[in-house]
Order: structure tokens, then C-alpha cells, then sequence
């Protein structure tokens, strides 16, 4: 009798593991009906990183009750390797558990969303999805059929060649420089008097002629004769009164120059005149700048009438503060004003580029630093920065500009040290936080670029670049398109190939007039795009014999996945 229980319990168990083991393999025949969906349907990297959807279909009574299933999509590399995505459970009706439950009786749509870092080798891969069943202490492995493509790679070609910002140089030939001086009558007197003619500022403008003329670096452009009237008595006699003490300066500026054998004093075009009958401008300037008690009744008179006649009326019945203006204010006004203007014309190019070789401590910092614009030779140019930086250690721009030439030849590590030392004198310049956000993009860190283009915003053209590049690298291709803007470069192809714009980036590579082995690739994923094959062979055969390690590219490029097989392709890229 125990032998008979015993016998009953094995086969029991046996039915149970057979029924198990049975169920867990009707799922792995039967997964060749399950329907895949898959976005995108040609996987595609993006901001670094391979997203991917899939909807999946599963049929009714093809999922058992009591079974657990793990689905794992996996993209399988033409080299060998693979990387599986992060796995999720599903269980039938039955089973106790959290996982989302599929039912036998119907069919359902379970959806799936996961992303992997982009690896070279994803380049020519399938996707698959493996899964792992258990029904009880039975399991069971299997694997789908290739569900879609990968990986378009494209958004990887951007040029991380960031823009640097020059801390520009201020360097004018021409400098303009100007003598100011004054003469000041009497009330109602056109008469220069003596004390006037000797005043300090007369005596500093007739140094400044005869300096100007004498110095070689110098030449006088013109001066002006500005003569007022102060607004006080008639319209008409102050006119008069104006007219004459603008005679009286001509006279006297001309015979000063012709006493110091200055000869522009013959030259009638040299000598710009005017006369102001009543100055009310100079009144309300000198009110303003003035502590008159009731000036600011004063000023409200100016604002609210525009007759000269009512104004002198109005403020005159101001008696307790008209007094004082006429002894304070008026006197100011009844004067003759020379404007002397000359310009100071600097070092020719030559004898810059000359000086900057030989001895540079002859040249000023802005000469110093508009002498190497001068050069072509990076080498030379990078000598006058380290020459700026010895000379003026105050000056940020030697430190930058340094680094920049440093940054442009590769090396990164020693361009960051100036730049940080720029940065040091001059702190939160849009410039220099530029230059350091190109330092960081190019060592593989982009959020910290991207902080710093953040806060060079402003500083150029060459900020937008960046962020352009910033933004292709994030997968946001609609800001990148915009950042770029009108830049016709393969940066801003690129991102609107991106971004689906397939005709401006044509365009742009057009007009950009790039040479480059990237924008004859580029054509040739345009042409992809378009289904011009013949546009694809061609540009890709120039991009290739421009630079031979694009034929490894394109032979992997799922751009060109439909030409694979093509003979002349394949001539292309071996």
C-alpha cells in the first residue's frame, strides 16, 4: 500500500514538472506570434544615449497563468558584443507578484521603454528581446527574432571643435584729442579784456597748437569759436552782442596762431563758427549744477514757457533768487568758447610687427596686443601674448589671448591654466568663461560647459556656437538648429539634418563652401535621406578620398544600410 502511494506521488510529480515544462516551451514555439512595434523603427543615438519603445502585442491564450516571464531587450553587435537593456517582469493571472499581469483568455499590448549608453560598436546591430520563463522551479530561456535595426549614429559627427573668444585689443591709428578753453566778457561788452587773454586755459590751448603742430605724430583737424550771450535784455541787441564777441575771438585766436607761426590761422575752411543770442540751455545746465535757493522754481519757469521774453519776465519776478543768478549764474554765460580738435596718428603696421619682434617694451598694451593680428604664424603670435603677459600681469587679455593660441594648437591643459589666470583678474568676464567653457567640452565634460557658455552669454557669435554644439550633444536638435543660425558650417548642417531639415542643411553646406572631408560625408547622408543614390556614391567616394578613415565610417553607417550590398559602395569603403 505505501509502495502504491509512493508510486502515485512520482508520477504526479512527473505529470507536474512534464505540464511545466510543456507550458514554458508552447510560449518559446509560440513567441513568433507575438507583435513587435519599435520606436524608432531604425534605432538611433541621441544626446548620448539609445532610447528605444517597444509595444508589444502578446496573442490571447499564449501567455500561461502560473508562468513568470523576464523580457530583456538586447542589441546584438555585428562584432560580437551586445548590451541589454534594463530587463522587465510580466506574470500570468495566477501568479502571486507585483509585475504587470498579461491575461491568457485575450490579447494585450504591454509597452516597454529603457535607454542605453551609445558604444561604438552598436553601429551595425539587431535588436532582440530575451526572455527568461519559470513556472515553478522550471525555467526556460528563449530569444525573439530580430525586432529592428541599429544604430544610426549620426548625431555623433558633430565637430567638437569649440569657438574661442580674443580679448580684443582697443588699438586706434588715429586718436583724437581736443583743447578746451574760455574767454568771458563783461555784461553787454564784447571787449576782451586783458586778463582774459593770459588766463590758464588760454595759455594751456595756445601750448596744446603749437605742440600739435610741431609734433610729427600730430595734426590740427579745426577749431571751433562757440559765442554766447547770456538770456538777459532784448532779443535783438543780444544777437548783436553774440555776433561781435565771436568777432573778437576770431580776431584774437587768429593773431595768437599767426604770433606762434602756426599757419592754419590763412585757412577760412579751418575755423568752425556759431553764435548762440540767448544760451538757455547753458542757463538750465547751470541752475541745475548750481544751490540757488528756488531753482527748482526757476527750472519749472524753463519747463513751462518757451518765449524767451516771458522767461527772462518770470524769472525776474523771482526777486529773492534773481539777484543771485545774475551775480552767479548770468556771468558764466557771456563767453567765447574754443574747441581745439587735432588728431594723434600712431604707428604705422610695419614698424608695430617690427618693434614687436625686436623690442616690444616700446609698445603700449593695446599696440602690443593688435601686433599679433599682424602675424599668421602661431608661434609668433603666441611670443607677443607671453611678451603682453610679462609686460602688463595686470592685464587679463594677454593670459587669454595666450591661452587661446595654446587652445588652437591642441594643447588644452596649458590654455586652461591662462585662462584661469585671466580669469583671476578679471572675474565673471563673458569672455573668459567662453574660452573655459571650450576647455571643458572638449575634455568630455558638457555640463560644466554648458554652465559656463550659460554664463558667457553675450560675448559673441562665438557663444551661440558653443551652445550649439552643447545642444547636439544633449539631443536637443531644434535649440542647436537656432543657436547656429545663419553660420553656414557642417556644426549647423549637421544639426539640421537632425532636426529633419534636409534642404537648409544642403543649402548650408553650399554655401558654406566647406572643403572638408565632414561636409562631403554629410552630402552624401542627405542624399541618404533623399534616396539619391547616386548623390550618396558620389559624395561619399570625396569624402573618403579626402580622409581614408571615413571608409571604416560609411562601411557601418546604417545611414547607408540600403547600400550596403551595392557593389560600388562596397568599392567605396574598402
Amino acid at each position: 500500500m505505501k509502495r502504491t502511494l509512493k508510486t502515485v506521488a512520482t508520477v504526479a510529480l512527473a505529470g507536474f514538472v512534464v505540464a511545466s515544462c510543456s507550458s514554458l516551451n508552447k510560449m518559446k514555439r509560440l513567441e513568433k506570434n507575438i507583435a513587435y512595434k519599435v520606436t524608432p523603427e531604425m534605432l538611433e543615438a541621441k544626446g548620448g544615449q539609445v532610447d528605444l519603445k517597444i509595444d508589444a502585442t502578446i496573442p490571447a491564450k499564449y501567455f500561461n497563468k502560473k508562468v513568470t516571464l523576464v523580457a530583456t531587450p538586447v542589441l546584438k553587435f555585428q562584432n560580437g558584443g551586445e548590451k541589454a537593456y534594463e530587463p522587465k517582469t510580466f506574470q500570468g493571472e495566477k501568479v502571486q507578484g507585483n509585475n504587470e499581469v498579461v491575461p491568457y483568455a485575450t490579447e494585450k499590448t504591454v509597452n516597454y521603454s529603457g535607454t542605453v549608453p551609445f558604444e561604438e560598436g552598436m553601429r551595425v546591430s539587431g535588436l532582440y528581446v530575451k526572455f527568461q520563463g519559470s513556472k515553478g522551479k522550471k525555467s526556460a530561456d528563449y530569444e525573439s527574432r530580430k525586432i529592428a535595426d541599429g544604430v544610426i549614429a549620426t548625431a555623433t559627427m558633430v565637430n567638437n571643435a569649440p569657438a574661442i573668444v580674443i580679448g580684443a585689443d582697443q588699438f586706434e591709428r588715429i586718436t583724437k584729442e581736443e583743447q578746451e578753453a574760455a574767454i568771458y566778457y563783461l555784461i553787454n561788452s564784447a571787449q576782451i579784456r586783458t586778463k582774459e587773454m593770459s588766463s590758464k586755459e588760454i595759455k594751456a590751448m595756445e601750448k596744446f597748437i603749437k605742440d600739435a603742430k610741431a609734433a610729427e605724430d600730430m595734426e590740427l583737424k579745426n577749431i571751433q569759436i562757440q559765442s554766447y550771450a547770456s538770456p538777459d535784455g532784448p532779443m535783438s541787441f543780444n544777437e548783436n552782442l553774440a555776433n561781435n564777441r565771436e568777432g573778437a575771438a576770431d580776431k584774437f585766436v587768429k593773431n595768437n596762431m599767426k604770433k606762434n607761426k602756426v599757419e592754419e590761422y590763412k585757412d577760412l575752411d579751418f575755423f568752425k563758427k556759431y553764435v548762440v543770442a540767448e544760451d538757455w540751455e547753458g542757463f538750465k545746465k547751470a541752475m541745475e549744477e548750481s544751490n540757488i535757493r528756488d531753482k527748482e522754481l526757476i527750472l519749472r519757469v524753463l519747463a513751462m514757457y518757451s518765449d524767451p521774453e516771458v522767461r527772462e519776465r518770470e524769472i525776474k519776478n523771482i526777486s529773492s533768487a534773481y539777484s543771485v543768478v545774475a551775480e552767479q549764474i548770468l556771468p558764466k554765460l557771456r563767453r567765447s568758447k574754443f574747441v581745439v580738435n587735432a588728431e594723434r596718428i600712431g604707428k604705422s603696421d610695419e614698424e608695430i610687427r617690427n618693434l614687436a619682434k625686436s623690442n616690444p617694451s616700446a609698445l603700449n598694451v593695446e599696440e602690443l596686443l593688435y601686433a599679433a593680428t599682424l602675424f599668421d604664424n602661431n608661434g609668433d603670435k603666441l611670443a607677443i601674448y607671453e611678451a603682453a603677459m610679462r609686460q602688463f600681469p595686470n592685464d587679463w587679455r594677454g593670459f587669454n589671448d595666450a591661452g587661446m593660441i595654446l587652445f588652437e594648437t591642441g594643447k588644452v591643459a596649458q590654455a586652461k591654466a591662462d585662462f584661469e589666470k585671466a580669469n583671476a583678474l578679471s572675474a565673471n568676464n563673458k569672455t573668459i568663461k567662453n574660452n573655459l567653457g571650450a576647455v571643458e567640452l572638449i575634455n568630455g565634460n558638457v555640463k560644466e560647459a554648458e554652465v559656463l557658455f550659460g554664463a558667457a552669454t553675450g560675448a559673441g557669435n562665438e557663444v551661440n556656437y558653443n551652445k550649439g554644439i552643447v545642444a547636439i550633444m544633449k539631443g536637443d536638435y531644434k535649440a542647436a538648429v537656432d543657436y547656429f543660425g545663419k553660420c553656414n558650417c557642417v556644426n549647423a548642417a549637421l544639426a539640421n539634418i537632425l532636426a529633419g531639415n534636409n534642404n537648409e542643411a544642403a543649402k548650408k553646406l553650399n554655401e558654406g563652401k566647406d572643403d572638408s572631408a565632414l561636409a562631403s560625408y554629410l552630402k552624401a547622408v542627405i542624399a541618404a535621406r533623399n534616396n539619391d543614390n547616386s548623390a550618396v556614391l558620389s559624395n561619399l567616394k570625396t569624402a573618403c578620398s579626402k580622409d581614408a578613415s571615413m571608409k571604416k565610417l560609411a562601411a557601418t553607417d546604417m545611414e547607408f544600410a540600403k547600400l550596403f550590398d551595392n557593389a560600388d559602395f562596397q568599392a567605396i569603403v574598402k
